[in-house]
């Protein structure tokens, strides 16, 4: 199976201070790779790395960021907006500040797939509320008439699920997806990804530092200090048999989110 993301050699720097510093890993079409590790180590800076949303003073300078034959360290704006949305989604730590308070969740979503010119408003309005439906949201024609207020964080950060899956993504970057709900939501939140993995064949990038998410969810991890890889491979073999002082002292440091 190909790569569907490989990061080769990256190095990234905010106002000349290094952030993140010659990481390498890939990703394959399907699988599921966690990136762990304390506030500050460069978690969040690699998935806006991936996807061009690096700050003014951020600068990528070294490496390459492979999806598929594209390098998205140097490929031209224009080109990487047609990628995001169609080929790359994201979902957002704290979902409801990406959505306009003022506009319904249907307009909202109806404008991200208008603007990439994929389906009719019917075609849309089918797709729309099955993806609520088969992530367990109920009355998904009231979710959509709904302003984004009118909703709990937990529905928000799912619609943020939903939203991201509408143009059927061929890669998710989740940066945080439960770090700001309730542990019942965050079982819903993780349940939905392996979702969208399952039915939607999407690869998923997550950033995170619960290890028991880790667990019930990845493939592969990456464990992250300081901007650079401490511990990467099979999630079984690293969090089982961790080899670096770091790795264990985050596995003893968090609890364990139970599997279903």
């Amino acid at each position: 199976m190909s790569d569907i993301l490989a990061v080769n050699d990256l190095t990234v720097s905010y106002a000349g201070d290094e952030s993140v510093s010659g990481l390498s890993f890939s990703l394959k079409e399907g699988e599921i790779l966690c990136i762990v590790g304390e506030s500050g180590s460069g978690k969040s800076t690699i998935l806006k790395a991936v996807a061009g949303l690096l700050s003014s003073d951020g600068e990528i300078r070294g490496g390459q960021i492979l999806f598929g034959n594209a390098d998205l360290t140097s490929i031209s704006d224009s080109d990487l907006r047609k990628l995001l949305g169609s080929e790359i989604g994201m979902v957002f730590q704290n979902a409801g500040a990406s959505f306009h308070p003022m506009r319904t969740i249907r307009d909202q979503l109806y404008e991200i797939q208008r603007t990439a010119g994929k389906m009719d408003r019917s075609v849309f309005e089918k797709k729309a509320e099955g993806l609520l439906e088969s992530f367990g949201l109920a009355n998904p024609k009231r979710i959509l008439d709904s302003y984004p207020f009118e909703l709990s964080g937990g529905m928000q950060q799912r619609v943020g699920i939903a939203a991201a899956m509408l143009l059927s993504p061929r890669l998710l970057l989740a940066d945080e997806p439960t770090s700001a709900v309730d542990v019942m939501i965050q079982r819903r939140v993780v349940e939905e990804l392996l979702l969208a993995r399952k039915d939607y064949g999407a690869a998923i990038l997550m950033v995170t530092h619960q290890m028991g998410v880790v667990r019930r969810m990845a493939n592969q991890v990456l464990v992250l200090k300081d901007g650079r890889a401490v511990e990467y491979g099979p999630v079984d073999q690293v969090l089982r048999t961790p080899k670096a002082d770091y790795t264990k002292k985050l596995l003893a440091a968090e609890p364990r989110l139970r599997r279903a």
